[in-house]
């Protein structure tokens, strides 16, 4: 008996230790509706698989840029955006985006950037969920006194691409792209 129960804990041991290697990318975002109407602007973005696909055939592929967009974009299971702007100062729930951010303290997500800003009492996140040496998505969690932005990227993140992106489909200017030398005279 006492090897059953040893089995069936190292199984469950086993799994979580699985599941804790390899978190899920996709963040759980509170329902932000009825933000809507006390928001002066509102942008909600949610483009799963099937969605990205649809979208990723108006780029042209002649296009350098479209064409590296598109390619970025067939490793992604889905973006998800929502921002919020405010009249008034912390006008949204701060709690709820704590919540969010408390996801990405499990294991398996890793912080990439920490700005914190008393002065301006603005903060910025950007996560990334990795398994082994694969990226499985990337979290930014900007927030203002007037104004918030959550960004989910779900799939095979590349970093080094992800810059391609910048200004489509919601995902924000990161200003990841690696410096270029510069041209010598």
């Amino acid at each position: 008996m006492k090897l059953r129960t040893a089995l069936a804990l190292a199984l469950l041991l086993g799994s979580s230790l699985i599941h804790a290697a390899a978190p899920e990318p996709k963040l759980l975002l509170p329902n932000f509706d009825s933000l809507a109407d006390k928001a002066s602007e509102s942008v909600t973005i949610t483009l799963d698989s099937t969605l990205l696909g649809m979208a990723a055939r108006f780029l042209d592929p002649n296009n350098p840029e479209d064409a590296a967009a598109k390619e970025v974009l067939s490793g992604l299971q889905g973006i998800y955006v929502k921002s919020y702007t405010f009249e008034s100062d912390f006008a949204y729930p701060k709690a709820d985006v704590e919540r969010v951010r408390k996801q990405l303290s499990t294991p398996g997500w890793s912080r990439l950037v920490e700005v914190r800003s008393k002065k301006e009492q603005a903060n910025v996140d950007i996560y990334l969920s990795v398994s082994g040496n694969k990226a499985l998505g990337l979290a930014i969690i900007s927030t203002e006194p007037r104004e918030f932005t959550i960004v989910n990227i779900v799939g095979s993140v590349d970093l080094d691409k992800l810059h391609k992106l910048e200004g489509k489909f919601g995902v924000p200017n990161l200003q990841l792209e690696q410096n270029k030398p510069s041209a010598q005279k």
